[in-house]
């Protein structure tokens, strides 16, 4: 039976966007992102150059055949760097309920996307076409937070109204502010910015997500009041007041401000400090389609409130496996305690019978050496040296860099010190407390969020509410049981 054609993505595809994809026919199947992972019964099979021509003129196609015999044609895809990928979204409907499995999404593209691009293999980020070296070694992160959300650098013009209208939306309001003093004296900051971005959307709702003005009205407002609420979870957090934005100051300086200005003195910081963090902010500012990102266009593809999306993003990045790797550095440190136990951790982490894991080392996209590592180490060691500081655990972080840029065992393993490795020992250096660091991550990372969010919302075509499939392994049409003939272990009771 000859394989049943199934309709694909690009007749759905978001305007402009649809042009950075060409029907060009994949030559090989390295590289190919779909659905699959994880299933055997069935088998991928991708048109190669060995194809008969007449089975794929006016068509580019790869074939799914079951074990029954079923074949389905399903769209084959480029994105602009020409990896392959396998449209798979219609295939429940088209082929009677048969469903791709793929846990974690490690081979699915679940959005069509400008913003951001990661080359693992060759160890690059992009953001909007510039190299994350570009633009950490010449733009600030006002300019950043204006190409991810245009998708152009602004003109000087441009720049100057958009740092404007951030000054302008960067207070936020006095009954917001009331929500902090609600909270536990010890809570932690992530907790309190969960709720107060929130919070966000009682104060300022929207009428129309779909309408260009409020969309980007709202992104204004959440990456402007982002590091307010932040500086002040912080001061909810050790019990200070509240510092308000300044008008006079950059925003990076102005968040540094806010964290550490106290009413019984002037707060001034050295401008090393000030680049150093924000190199921090535009390192950190997007990275495709990571567990955060993808909860906030999960949760806007239900058409929540943006402020409900970041708020749901922070919770994700909140957890110890995403926004908490620069933390785990710092526990890690703590744990090694000085330079002359390093050896003996070493060896912990060579041993693959230990439990023992060196945090910060390596990453699991970069397949080569993080390309924001060699920015972050770059400020982290001016900073260092600026400050004299004096703590035994950066003494053993640098030694252990010392190692790990040395060792055959790293090296073979592509075992680098990743950026986390590098922003906990800055963001601890600088007097940033552990509790902080995620909420850092969140204010850096909230442009991207923000971006991401007006990407979806933005798109010529109403988003489809993200639905996920599952494999349900559980029991079917079982009878119900009367509560006085159920017993412990069996008899259809639970526990």
């Amino acid at each position: 039976m000859p394989p049943t054609p199934i309709p694909g993505a690009l007749e759905h595809a978001p305007g402009a966007l649809s042009r950075a994809f060409s029907m060009t026919s994949p030559t090989a199947a390295g590289g190919a992102c779909g659905g699959a992972s994880g299933y055997e019964a069935g088998a991928w099979k991708l048109p190669t150059d060995a194809t008969p021509a007449e089975d794929r003129k006016a068509r580019d196609v790869a074939t799914l055949t079951l074990p029954d015999g079923r074949a389905f044609d399903l769209p084959v895809l480029r994105d602009a760097k020409g990896t392959v990928f396998v449209d798979v979204q219609r295939l429940h409907g088209a082929s009677g309920g048969v469903c791709t499995y793929d846990n974690g999404f490690g081979s699915t593209a679940s959005c069509i996307s400008a913003i951001t691009y990661i080359d693992g293999a060759a160890g690059k980020l992009y953001y909007r076409g510039y190299s994350i070296e570009d633009l950490a070694e010449h733009s600030d992160f006002e300019e950043v937070m204006f190409l991810l959300l245009d998708g152009e650098l602004p003109t000087r013009e441009e720049r100057q109204q958009f740092v404007g209208q951030l000054k302008q939306h960067g207070l936020v309001h006095e009954q917001l502010v009331n929500l902090f003093k609600a909270f536990k004296h010890d809570a932690h900051p992530m907790s309190i910015m969960c709720a107060a971005v929130a919070a966000l959307s009682s104060f300022y709702p929207m009428r129309d997500l779909r309408d260009k003005e409020e969309a980007a009205l709202a992104t204004l407002r959440l990456i402007a009041k982002v590091p307010t609420l932040a500086a002040m979870a912080y001061k909810t957090a050790i019990g200070e007041p509240a510092v308000y934005p300044r008008d006079d100051l950059g925003f990076v300086e102005n968040f540094l401000h806010m964290m550490f200005a106290r009413p019984t003195g002037r707060y001034e910081v050295d401008p090393v400090v000030v680049r150093a963090i924000e190199v921090f902010f535009v390192l950190h500012a997007d990275h495709e389609q990571n567990a955060s990102t993808s909860t906030v266009r999960t949760a806007g593809s239900s058409q929540a409130s943006p402020y409900a999306c970041l708020s749901s993003g922070i919770a994700s990045l909140w957890g110890p496996a995403h926004g908490g790797a620069n933390e785990a550095v710092i526990k890690m440190l703590d744990e090694i305690g000085t330079v002359d136990r390093i050896p003996l951790y070493i060896a912990k982490a060579k041993d693959k019978s230990d439990p023992f894991r060196l945090m910060g080392f390596g990453h699991r996209v970069y397949k080569n050496y993080d390309p924001r590592s060699r920015e972050m180490r770059r400020r982290c060691h001016e900073v260092l040296g600026l400050l004299d500081v004096e703590d035994p655990k950066l003494a053993v972080a640098m030694r252990l860099e010392d190692i790990a840029l040395t060792d055959e065992y790293f090296i073979r393993r592509s075992l680098y010190p990743n950026v986390d490795f590098y922003s906990g020992i800055l963001l601890r250096a600088v007097g940033f407390p552990v509790s902080m660091f995620t909420v850092l991550f969140a204010v850096a990372r909230s442009v991207g969020w923000a971006a991401q969010w007006k990407e979806m919302v933005s798109a010529e075509t109403v988003p489809r509410i993200n639905r996920p499939r599952q494999i349900y392994v559980g029991e079917l049409e079982r009878e119900y049981v009367g509560v006085d003939e159920r017993v412990v272990g069996g008899g259809g009771g639970a526990v």
